[in-house]
């Protein structure tokens, strides 16, 4: 699986960025793993709609669109809950509280760099 880095400008927002982008990878996801770290993330591309069934913990959900542009943000999705964004096309999936961590605002732009 390939590893970005997640950036506003010249901000450095997330140093771990997983991408799963094969069937296989978007299809198993976060389920198995551990929880992720402060400055951890998985993009999952393409990806409108995510579910937490099977997870064991929250997770907060930015649905970006293909400029990377932040289209849904969802903090804290418990287990077994859905969340979705039509005009979306990744989800980038980040530890809770991530979110107000970094500060993130729908309509903000999203870059992805090699970690």
């Amino acid at each position: 699986m390939k590893q970005l880095a997640a950036w506003r400008g010249d901000t450095l927002l997330l140093g771990k960025v997983w991408l799963a982008e094969s069937a296989t990878e978007r299809m198993q996801g976060l389920l198995g793993r551990p929880p992720l770290a402060a400055d951890e993330a998985m993009l999952i591309q393409p990806c409108r709609l995510i579910h937490t069934v099977g997870m064991a913990y929250p997770l907060d959900l930015a649905f970006v669109d293909k400029q990377g542009r932040v289209r849904k943000l969802v903090s804290q999705l418990r287990p077994a809950r859905m969340a979705g964004c039509l005009s979306a096309t990744a989800t980038l999936e980040m530890a809770p509280g991530t979110i107000a961590r970094v500060g993130l605002v729908a309509g903000e732009q999203l870059h992805w760099r090699p970690a």
